[in-house]
């Protein structure tokens, strides 16, 4: 059964320009894009470009064009996180104003040191919680998290919950290097441009419950979620830039979108042999419940 028309949605895709886009990031943007249309919402791309030694020269461009050459239709202008460092500052203030933010000027190996891994590499153990350990310059700064679990029902993979305190320990907001987190990048963001419902891939799953813990301290909306499995390769490793995945390719657009069509549980019938006969049996067919749950693709 297609949803009910939504004017109102909000959705978005947010690359990062640390390479091309493969075959997973493709599946994720039609996933993405097309919960937006049948749900007759607004579907909006955001470069997030926060990283600049881990980003490719040319890499933003390329992405944006490889979208357009597979049909790709976005609203409004593309939203460039390089361009948007006063919200992320305006937002790091509030939160230190309310004393939920602190300066830590731990490093890694400090931290290494004593710390147990959790469900995303070290939980912080609190050294600075009640001020700096020493005179270094220039801290990183953190943010303050509850003993109680923050959870959330996704639309896909079913209700999710961290006691972030034990899994997590209170997150980065800003790096050392200056350079901003993404999770305070991607509250921010969603939060301004109004975003109401996020469908994105399942390797963002962990990462969610600092994001609502973020809007709770920002006193910003929660968004929907729903989470997308992800493609893995021969070794169990999500499909990435960084574990080489080969890029799409433009002059294969069709048949690229039916592979990524047929990964979500949509596969198109043998009639559909252009790009926009494929896109039309695929805004005409889309429905969310026939996407294959669980984090990684079978």
């Amino acid at each position: 059964m297609p949803p009910h028309p939504d004017p109102e949605y909000r959705g978005r895709f947010a690359p990062s320009p640390t390479g091309l886009l493969h075959a997973g990031s493709l599946t994720t943007a039609v996933g993405s894009y097309l919960e937006a249309r049948v749900r007759g919402g607004q579907w909006l791309v955001r470069m997030e470009d926060l990283d600049p030694p881990r980003e490719v020269q040319g890499a933003a461009d390329a992405i944006l064009r490889t979208l357009e050459a597979f049909g790709f239709e976005w609203d409004g202008e593309v939203v460039y996180q390089s361009r948007r460092h006063g919200l992320y500052r305006a937002a790091l203030d509030a939160l230190r104003q309310a004393g939920l933010a602190y300066p830590c000027t731990c490093t890694r190996r400090e931290i290494a040191a004593k710390a147990r891994r959790g469900v995303d590499g070290w939980v912080y153990p609190g050294f600075c919680r009640s001020g700096p350990r020493n005179d270094r310059p220039q801290p990183a700064w953190r943010v303050r998290v509850p003993e109680d679990p923050v959870g959330f029902d996704d639309r896909l993979q079913g209700h999710h919950a961290q006691a972030l305190s034990t899994d997590v320990g209170d997150f980065v907001l800003q790096r050392a290097d200056g350079f901003w987190a993404y999770q305070l990048a991607v509250v921010v963001d969603d939060g301004e441009q109004g975003i109401t419902d996020v469908v994105r891939g399942a390797d963002l799953l962990v990462s969610t419950p600092r994001q609502r813990w973020l809007q709770i301290c920002l006193g910003l909306p929660h968004p929907g979620y729903c989470h997308l499995p992800v493609m893995v390769n021969a070794a169990g490793e999500k499909l990435s830039k960084q574990t080489l995945a080969p890029a799409i390719r433009p002059e294969a657009a069709a048949r690229e979108l039916v592979g990524a069509l047929t990964r979500l549980g949509h596969p198109p019938p043998q009639g559909c042999g252009t790009l926009e006969e494929v896109w039309q049996w695929a805004r005409s067919n889309w429905c969310l419940e026939r996407v294959p749950a669980g984090p990684v693709m079978v």
